[in-house]
């Protein structure tokens, strides 16, 4: 199911055995290889320690929050070595410029809808300068439309393309 990051970001994280909140989820930590969301960034309900859930132990996403089984799958930085890189990157989706691969400024990246079944970000909504769109609506960029992403922005097809004419398409 898609579901914008607000419902995944600054969210209650719920503990099954406990039945209450444990944590909330700040941040997801984002793969920018492959726009997948690999984990979350989490303050603890009670020490007010960073911590990181790690995709694999969400158990569901729901209006509510993100359930887990307990506390103790919630982990350290520094203990999710095979992270360490992604960590270290700090990749942010949001705010991040958009232009097409002919150079056009699209805008900025205002929102994404993520698959929550497998965690890959499905789709980047770009608000436009008001100039370039009046009635002040985001454009919606499907992942199959990404051509690169590297620190500084977001590289999308040239949405403007033309397609070739069908055979005995009717005038």
């Amino acid at each position: 199911m898609l579901q914008l990051s607000s419902m995944v970001t600054n969210r209650p994280v719920l503990s099954l055995r406990t039945g209450g909140e444990v944590a909330t989820a700040i941040e997801p930590v984002i793969n920018p290889a492959n726009l997948k969301i690999e984990g979350f960034y989490c303050v603890d309900s009670q020490s007010r320690q960073q911590l990181v859930l790690v995709t694999q132990d969400i158990r569901d996403i729901m209006t509510q929050g993100i359930v887990i089984n307990d506390h103790d799958v919630l982990m350290l930085p520094n203990e999710l070595i095979r992270m360490a890189d992604l960590f270290r990157i700090n990749f942010t989706l949001l705010g991040k410029p958009v232009v097409t691969s002919s150079g056009t400024k699209l805008g900025k990246v205002s929102d994404y809808a993520v698959n929550t079944d497998n965690m890959f970000i499905q789709k980047m909504y770009v608000s436009q300068s008001m100039f370039k769109n009046f009635n002040g609506g985001n454009l919606g960029v499907d992942r199959s439309q990404i051509i690169e992403i590297n620190d500084k922005k977001v590289i999308v097809a040239d949405l403007t393309q033309k397609m070739p004419a069908r055979a005995g398409a009717m005038a």
